[in-house]
C-alpha cells in the first residue's frame, strides 16, 4: 500500500511512466501536418521539452556570466575620502546583511560560559605550554547556544610579545579570568572548516597537519582564539519522527532548507555566532583596545569574508580556501546558495566593503567534497585553482582602482601552499599588531580525542538552529500579516490599488523578475492530434534568446467563424508533459483538457520546466543566485502564451483561465498572481499552509525531507504564503479542487489556509460566489466536477446539455 506521504513522489513517477495513446496524424491517414493560418510550420524535431529545458539553461549560464559586469549598476563608490567610501557602501552592507538573513537580534551577555562536565573540578579543558584551552558556550539568538573552545596564552607566552602592561594588573596575574583583555596581544575568531573541529584547529586532536593549525599558532603567538564549532557536512538519514517520506541529508542542507524559507540562512546564522563574539570582546577592551582578527578556512573562511564585509570592528580578515569568482555557485553545496548574491556580490565585491581594514587572501587548495543526490543535492566541492584566486583578486583591486589609500589586500600565492601558511600567518598577525609572529610549526602531543564529545556537540548546535527557525515558523502568520497590513479592503477599487504594491514585492524580491523584453512571437505550429470532436496543434513560440515556449492548443471542431470562446489553460504536474492532460486517461489528469475541449473550451497545455529531475532543479540553482526562479522564466512564457492566443480571431482575451494541478497547482498560486491576462485560477492537488509544508521539521509532509531540493523560496514565510498568494489573485475568481485523501497535507492545513482566504473574499470583499473549494473522497487527482462547473460558470460557457 502506497503512504499517502509518498504521493506526490510517487504522481511523479507515474507522470513520467505514462504511455500516452496520442492520436498523431499519421502517413497512413494520407495528410501532411497542417498549421494554423498566420503562423510558420513547426519543424522541431525529437523532445521539444528537452529542447525547452537546454535552452533555459543556456540562458541562465549566459546570465551568470554577465552578472559580473551588472553589479556595478548597484555601487556608487565614492572615494572622496575615507568616510564618504564607508558612507557609500553602508547600503549594500545592509543588502547583505538581509541576503545572509540576519533579521535576528543577537542576545547580549556578560561572558561566555565554562562547559565543565560534573566531575569536572578545573574550567581548563587542556593545558600546553603557551596556553590554556577552555570548552565554552555562548548565546547567539534567541534561545541558541554556541558551542567552541577557547585558547588564552599563558604570561610566559604573552611576556615574549613584549607588550607593556600596568603593574598593578601584573601583580593580579593569577585571580585574572581568562576573558581579560590586559594579557592578550589581540583577539581571533579562527573558523575551521565545516568538517574539521575546533580541536583540530587547535592542535589537540589529530586530523589536521600542524603547519595548518593556524589557531594554535595564532595562540602560541600571544592572541586569545576562540574557535566556534561549525555545522558539518556530514551526511545523515532525516525523516520525521512522525514517519512519511526520508532522504539522505548533508547536515548543513538540512539547517539551510527551513531556514531558506523563513528569510533565514545557515550561513548567517555562523555569521551571528562570529559576531556575537565580537559584541563580547568590544564590550570588555581594556583602556588599551586589542584588535580583533578572523580568520577561517574553506567554509570558515567563507563566514570570515561575510563577517569581515558586515562588521567594521573586524580589523583584520584571513579567507583561505575558499576566496574566488563564485559564478559556479550552483555546484557547490547547496548550503552556500545565497538567493540573490550574485545581483550585486561576488568575492571581489565583499573584498571591497571590508576595506579600509586588511583582508589576507590565501589561495590555498580548499576542501574536497563529493555529496550524492540520495535526496539532497548534489554538489561538488573542489579548489579554488589559484589562477581564479588571482583574477578575483585582481578585479576587486580594479574596483578599488580610485581608493585614497594604498590598497590594504594580500594575496599569499605558492607552489604547494598549505593552508594557515607561515607567510599568511605573518601577513595576518602584522596586521593585528605589529611584531607578531606565528607560533612554531611543531606539533603539541593531542590527547585521544573523544570523538562522541564532538558529535553530541554538533547535534547540540544543530538541534538549536532547528528549534530556532521552529520559533520563526511559529511566529511567521503574525510577521505576514503585519506585513500585508498596508492592504485596504474597504472597497474592491481600495483593494485593487493597494494590492499592486504587493505584487512588485512578489514579482521582483520572491519569484525574481528578468528585464529582458518579450521576443516577437514567431508562432511555429502542426497538427499533431486529434480528438472525437477536436484538433490538437503543437505550438513554439519565442520568449527570449535561447527560451522557447512550448505546448498543445486543443480547438474544438465546431467553431464558427467569428465566433469568441473562453480558453483555459491547463497545467500538468511535476514531470508532466502537455499530452499526457489530453490522452490516456492518466489517473491523475483524466484528459481534462481534451475534457474542457471536448465541453466547447479551447484549451492549451503548456510544457513547464519542471521535467527531468535533476536537470531542471539545477536550473533553480542557477537561477537562485540571480535573485530570480523557475518562475522567473515560467512567467514570462505564459504572458508570451497569452499575448499569442489573444491574436487569434476565436479567442476571447476577456475570457482566459488557469486549472492546474500537483506542480501545476504550485503554478496556479504564482502565474496568476502575476500574469493578470489569466481571468481565473483554479489550484487542484496542492493548496495548503504552504510555508508549514516548507519549512516544519515536525510534520510528515514537509518538503524538508524529500528530494525536491528546488522547492525552497527565500523568505516566503515572512511575506507570501498560499492565502497572500490568492489575494494577489484576488478579486478574480479562485478556485480550490481538493481530495480528502490527497497526501500534499492534511484536510485540516488545507482548510486553515483556505478559512484565509474565504475571509477575505467574502468577508472584506463581499465576493464570496469568486471563491470556492470542492472536496471530494479522492486522492492526488483532477476530479472534474466542481472545477468545470466553476469553469462555465465564471466564463460564462453553457454546460453540456447531457
Amino acid at each position: 500500500m502506497i503512504s499517502p506521504f509518498h504521493f506526490m513522489h510517487v504522481t511523479a513517477f507515474l507522470i513520467t511512466g505514462t504511455l500516452v495513446s496520442a492520436i498523431p496524424l499519421t502517413s497512413a491517414q494520407n495528410h501532411e501536418p497542417s498549421t494554423i493560418p498566420e503562423t510558420r510550420e513547426l519543424t522541431i524535431e525529437g523532445d521539444i521539452a528537452s529542447t525547452l529545458v537546454s535552452g533555459v539553461d543556456r540562458f541562465l549560464l549566459k546570465k551568470l556570466k554577465e552578472s559580473v559586469k551588472a553589479r556595478k549598476q548597484h555601487w556608487s563608490r565614492d572615494f572622496s575620502s575615507a568616510e564618504a567610501y564607508q558612507r557609500s557602501i553602508q547600503v549594500n552592507r545592509a543588502k547583505l546583511a538581509d541576503l545572509l538573513g540576519l533579521k535576528d537580534q543577537r542576545v547580549a551577555y556578560t561572558h561566555p560560559k565554562y562547559d565543565l562536565e560534573i566531575n569536572e573540578k578545573s574550567a581548563v579543558y587542556m593545558k600546553t605550554g603557551a596556553f590554556d584551552a577552555y570548552k565554552i558556550k555562548w548565546p547567539v539568538v534567541g534561545d541558541v547556544v554556541a558551542e567552541g573552545l577557547m585558547l588564552v596564552p599563558n604570561l610566559l607566552t604573552f611576556r615574549k610579545t613584549e607588550i607593556q602592561v600596568a603593574p598593578e594588573f601584573t601583580a593580579a596575574y593569577k585571580e585574572r579570568a581568562s576573558h581579560d583583555s590586559f594579557y592578550t596581544a589581540a583577539h581571533v575568531i579562527a573558523l575551521p572548516d565545516a568538517d574539521q573541529t575546533p580541536e583540530q584547529l587547535a592542535g589537540l586532536a589529530p586530523g589536521i597537519a600542524p603547519e595548518s593549525q593556524f589557531a594554535r599558532r595564532l595562540a602560541e603567538s600571544g592572541c586569545r582564539v576562540i574557535i566556534p564549532d561549525l555545522i558539518s557536512r556530514k551526511m545523515t538519514r532525516r525523516q520525521s519522527d512522525y514517519g512519511g517520506w526520508g532522504s539522505e541529508l548533508s547536515q548543513r542542507e538540512y539547517l539551510y532548507r527551513s531556514a531558506y524559507e523563513m528569510g533565514r540562512h545557515i550561513a548567517g546564522y555562523e555569521v551571528q555566532t562570529v559576531l556575537s563574539l565580537v559584541d563580547w570582546i568590544e564590550s570588555h577592551q581594556g583602556p588599551e583596545r586589542r584588535r580583533i582578527g578572523v580568520m577561517g578556512y574553506g567554509e570558515g573562511g567563507m563566514i570570515a569574508l561575510y563577517a569581515g564585509a558586515l562588521d567594521p570592528r573586524i580589523n583584520t580578515v584571513g579567507v583561505s580556501g575558499y576566496f574566488g569568482p563564485r559564478e559556479n555557485i550552483w555546484e557547490q553545496p547547496i548550503s552556500r546558495n545565497i538567493f540573490g548574491l550574485l545581483e550585486q556580490f561576488g568575492d571581489a565585491e565583499l573584498a571591497t566593503l571590508i576595506v579600509p581594514r586588511s583582508l589576507v587572501i590565501e589561495a590555498a587548495p580548499g576542501p574536497v567534497a563529493d555529496l550524492p543526490g540520495k535526496g539532497g543535492a548534489p554538489a561538488k566541492l573542489a579548489g579554488p585553482d589559484p589562477g581564479d584566486v588571482y583574477t578575483e583578486v585582481k578585479r576587486a583591486r580594479q574596483l578599488l582602482a580610485s581608493y585614497v589609500d594604498e590598497i590594504p589586500i594580500r594575496l599569499i600565492l605558492g607552489s604547494g601552499l598549505p593552508f594557515g601558511s607561515e607567510p599568511a600567518l605573518e601577513v595576518f598577525l602584522d596586521n593585528l599588531r605589529l611584531g607578531l609572529k606565528p607560533g612554531p610549526n611543531k606539533p603539541i602531543t593531542p590527547s585521544i580525542p573523544d570523538t562522541t564529545a564532538f558529535e553530541d556537540r554538533q547535534q547540540r548546535l544543530i538541534a538549536a538552529w532547528d528549534q530556532h527557525t521552529q520559533q520563526t515558523l511559529m511566529r511567521s502568520s503574525y510577521v505576514r500579516k503585519e506585513f500585508m497590513k498596508s492592504l485596504n479592503t474597504s472597497s474592491i477599487s481600495s483593494f485593487e490599488e493597494t494590492i499592486e504594491p504587493y505584487r512588485d514585492i512578489y514579482r521582483d524580491e520572491i519569484i525574481g523578475h528578468f528585464n529582458d523584453p518579450l521576443l516577437p512571437m514567431n508562432p511555429r505550429t502542426r497538427q499533431t492530434y486529434e480528438g472525437e470532436n477536436w484538433t490538437g496543434y503543437e505550438v513554439v513560440l519565442d520568449v527570449f534568446e535561447d527560451v522557447i515556449a512550448y505546448g498543445i492548443l486543443c480547438l474544438p471542431n465546431d467553431l464558427k467563424k467569428g465566433e469568441k470562446r473562453p480558453v483555459v489553460v491547463c497545467q500538468h504536474g511535476l514531470e508532466g508533459r502537455p499530452r499526457d492532460i489530453l490522452q490516456g486517461d492518466h489517473q491523475a489528469y483524466h484528459d481534462f483538457a481534451s475534457k474542457l475541449a471536448s465541453r466547447g473550451f479551447i484549451t492549451f497545455s503548456p510544457q513547464n520546466l519542471y521535467i527531468f529531475q535533476d536537470r531542471f532543479r539545477t536550473l533553480q540553482r542557477k537561477a537562485y543566485p540571480l535573485k530570480k526562479t523557475l518562475f522567473s522564466i515560467i512567467v514570462p512564457q505564459h504572458q508570451q502564451i497569452l499575448n499569442w492566443l489573444k491574436t487569434l480571431p476565436n479567442v476571447d482575451a476577456e475570457r482566459m483561465a488557469f486549472y492546474g494541478l500537483s506542480y501545476g497547482g504550485k503554478s496556479a498560486m504564482r502565474i496568476p498572481a502575476l500574469v493578470k491576462d489569466y481571468c481565473l485560477s483554479i489550484c487542484s492537488a496542492d493548496f495548503n499552509d504552504w510555508v508549514w509544508k516548507n519549512a516544519s521539521t515536525v510534520t510528515p509532509y514537509s518538503y524538508v525531507w524529500s528530494g525536491e531540493y528546488e522547492i525552497f523560496e527565500f523568505n516566503l514565510g515572512s511575506t507570501f504564503n498560499y492565502s497572500e498568494m490568492a489575494a494577489l489573485i484576488a478579486p478574480r475568481p479562485f478556485m480550490v479542487e481538493r481530495g480528502h485523501f490527497d497526501g500534499v497535507a492534511p484536510d485540516e492545513r488545507v482548510a486553515y489556509e483556505f478559512a484565509k482566504v474565504r475571509h477575505l473574499y467574502q468577508a472584506k470583499l463581499g465576493m464570496g460566489d469568486r471563491c470556492e473549494i470542492e472536496w471530494f473522497p479522492g486522492p492526488h487527482t483532477i476530479n472534474g466536477k466542481g472545477t468545470f462547473e466553476f469553469l462555465h460558470k465564471h466564463l460564462n460557457w453553457p454546460l453540456p446539455r447531457n
